[in-house]
């Protein structure tokens, strides 16, 4: 028995929830399409953002369908709660004021946190029956959402993903559109990406000492070695080795129903896997300096050079 109480519920949890955690802009999305190819396991994106984006501003699923019309999404919210309602949306949105921050870590175990973390057990269990997969995979990130899991009892594992903070705090300071609507994401300063690349990992570091699984992977490793990294982390989480669709250039994409993320996931086809280390030229010396000053702890701990060739 990990950290926290089982949940008892109406309805059974999957086998499994494989929840990918640390800050965006890390390779999250990439890694959980990945996931999405392994046989038995179904991507649902980024779940905590469902109840805004996804039904009530009406975003698209990573189908291309508006969330609300998606076929599978739909199915998910009959079988879970007999379909989905505004209220239900509008309660999430509240609960996780309350409950789901990371201020609150580690969160208290509450009636309110009970009630916000068996909607999410609800749908866990929904969409491994719908998509007939014992494994569902949340890339939320969030550690608080993670920890709420946690301490509310659903089996959950954690794949912690780190990147270099420099190239995540140079790509929040990029200018990226999304395609669902054509408004740009959100961008934030170095010190700000330092902040949160910080607060986030320490956070998940403290929820492996919890007892909780947690695997860490890095994206400079995935990218460089991807069939071996890949095969790596699969033997952890105990899944099948398939890797047909995976080589250590390319990786071959089906179409995936998630909810919310990067742009990435309306991707489909044979993509490119080239890793991203532009910061190396475009990060300015004093926005390098700075984050690696705010970050130095944690970053040679992660195997990262406080020094980094241009």
């Amino acid at each position: 028995m990990i950290w926290g109480v089982r949940y008892v519920g109406q309805c059974p949890p999957p086998a499994r929830v494989i929840f990918l955690g640390g800050l965006g802009r890390s390779g999250s999305t990439l890694l959980e399409r990945l996931l999405g190819e392994v046989p038995g396991v179904v991507p649902l994106g980024e779940v905590v953002h469902l109840w805004a984006r996804g039904l009530i501003d009406g975003e698209p699923c990573g189908c291309g369908v508006p969330l609300p019309e998606c076929g599978f999404w739909v199915e998910v919210g009959r079988l879970a709660f007999g379909g989905w309602a505004p209220e239900l949306a509008e309660r999430m949105i509240e609960l996780r004021q309350r409950v789901d921050r990371t201020r609150r870590i580690p969160p208290r175990l509450t009636i309110e946190l009970v009630e916000y973390v068996s909607v999410y057990h609800r749908l866990y269990a929904a969409a491994g029956e719908v998509a007939d997969s014992p494994v569902v995979v949340d890339s939320s990130k969030h550690a608080s959402l993670a920890f709420c899991l946690a301490a509310a009892g659903v089996p959950v594992h954690v794949v912690h993903l780190v990147r270099d903070p420099r190239a995540v705090a140079h790509s929040w300071q990029r200018r990226i559109i999304r395609p669902e609507d054509g408004t740009p994401m959100p961008r934030w300063s170095p010190a700000r990406t330092a902040a949160h690349w910080t607060t986030q990992n320490l956070a998940l570091e403290l929820l492996a000492g919890k007892g909780v699984p947690v695997t860490r992977v890095r994206y400079e490793d995935l990218l460089d070695s991807p069939r071996t990294v890949f095969a790596r982390l699969l033997t952890r989480l105990d899944l099948a080795p398939r890797l047909d669709f995976l080589t250590d250039r390319q990786v071959h994409l089906t179409t995936a129903h998630t909810a919310s993320g990067n742009p990435m996931r309306f991707t489909s086809g044979t993509v490119e896997l080239v890793r991203d280390d532009n910061w190396r030229q475009a990060l300015p010396c004093g926005q390098r300096l700075l984050v690696t000053a705010l970050t130095l702890p944690l970053m040679l701990q992660y195997g990262y050079r406080a020094r980094a060739a241009a």
